[in-house]
C-alpha cells in the first residue's frame, strides 16, 4: 500500500502531468504519520513553521 502514492507520482510524471524537477511529497503508510494522534503522541514536540521549503529545512536541520 505504501507504494501506491509513489506509483501514482511516477505515472503522472510519465504522462507529463508533473513538471521535470518538481518537488513531490508522498505520505507512505505503515509508520502512523497519517493518524495525527499517533504522530503527535510518538513524535515529540510539535513545531509550527511557515509553509516554505526553507522554513521546514531550518526546523529540521537546526534541531
Amino acid at each position: 500500500a505504501s507504494a501506491t502514492s509513489v506509483a501514482g507520482v511516477v505515472a503522472a510524471a510519465r504522462a507529463g502531468k508533473i513538471e521535470a524537477g518538481a518537488t513531490v511529497v508522498c505520505t507512505l503508510t505503515g509508520h502512523g504519520l497519517k493518524d495525527p494522534d499517533t504522530a503527535i503522541s510518538q513524535g515529540g514536540e510539535v513545531v509550527t513553521v511557515n509553509a516554505t521549503l526553507d522554513a521546514v529545512q531550518r526546523a529540521i536541520l537546526d534541531r
